[in-house]
């Protein structure tokens, strides 16, 4: 394959990387919690995806149907498994071994409801667009427009809104901005939302171009932690930016290492950046 085309194929995975990653960042930097079952949340988010279009929805519905039911399971695992954590001051081993578990738990309850079997959403088959020679399957283009629409509404959202300001605070200094008088539950709240829309809209995504199987949340969870930590700890543009040199980088090392190796190489970028530049690529903030 060209490498024109493995790019543009990068380009692709990259922007669905990037939707999840930056839900990822948004909770550490916020909730100061690494949350290992967000990939399995992406996969629950196009499950639902599947559901509602499989039912007879039409396909973009269906995503926004999806991303309401993936933000009501965040919103619950806040309500009994974040919060009290926090209540009781919870260590971040602690945090990280119960987010493994919820993980575990999410993909299980999937397996268990729908079946193992890769599943497919009900859309008809639109051949690929010649672009100067390279061949660009439709959905692959739809997603990098999805996902570019995503990111700046994301940007007008963190930069000109009042609960942007209070999220920013919250991150930069949560006693504080308690004391300035921002209802830090609230923002807390909000930051499920917006990290559950992100998330299932990229999970929905990763379905378009692929097919909706229980695993694909949990193959994206290295990809998405290498972003963050390549982008800057806490920084959604620096996890955006992050999200396109990792989908890029193993689409490209798929001639020479195989398809197989894909995650192998999102470790290694993410190696060699806690070994040359460990605060990443930009300053961890929002």
């Amino acid at each position: 394959m060209a490498p024109e085309q493995l790019i543009v194929n990068g380009i692709a995975l990259g922007s669905i990387i990037a939707l999840a990653a930056v839900g990822l960042t948004l909770t550490y930097g916020i909730l100061r919690l690494s949350n290992f079952a967000h990939g399995d949340f992406m996969t629950l988010g196009a499950y639902f995806t599947w559901l509602a279009n499989t039912s007879g929805v039409n396909i973009w519905l269906a995503m926004i149907l999806g991303a309401l039911g993936t933000v009501v399971g965040m919103l619950l695992s806040e309500l009994l498994l974040w919060r009290p954590m926090r209540h009781v001051r919870a260590s971040a081993t602690t945090l990280i071994i119960i987010s493994i578990g919820l993980a575990l738990f999410l993909r299980n309850g999937i397996i268990f409801i729908w079946g193992g079997n890769n599943q497919s959403y009900n859309l008809p088959v639109v051949p690929a667009i010649d672009m100067m020679g390279i061949k660009i399957a439709y959905y692959r283009i739809i997603v990098v427009i999805m996902a570019l629409l995503a990111i700046a509404a994301l940007h007008i959202l963190l930069q000109n809104t009042k609960i942007g300001k209070a999220m920013r605070a919250v991150a930069d200094n949560v006693d504080l901005a308690r004391v300035s008088g921002i209802n830090v539950d609230r923002v807390v709240i909000w930051t499920w939302v917006i990290t559950g829309t992100l998330t299932a809209l990229g999970g929905a995504m990763y379905g378009l171009i692929t097919a909706v199987r229980p695993n694909m949340g949990w193959f994206l969870i290295l990809p998405m932690f290498a972003s963050v930590i390549l982008g800057g700890i806490g920084n959604p543009y620096g996890a955006i930016l992050g999200a396109l040199v990792i989908g890029v980088a193993q689409e490209l090392s798929v001639p020479w290492l195989g398809s197989e190796y894909k995650l192998g190489v999102a470790l290694l970028v993410m190696v060699l950046m806690l070994l040359i530049r460990p605060q990443g690529l930009f300053r961890g903030t929002i």
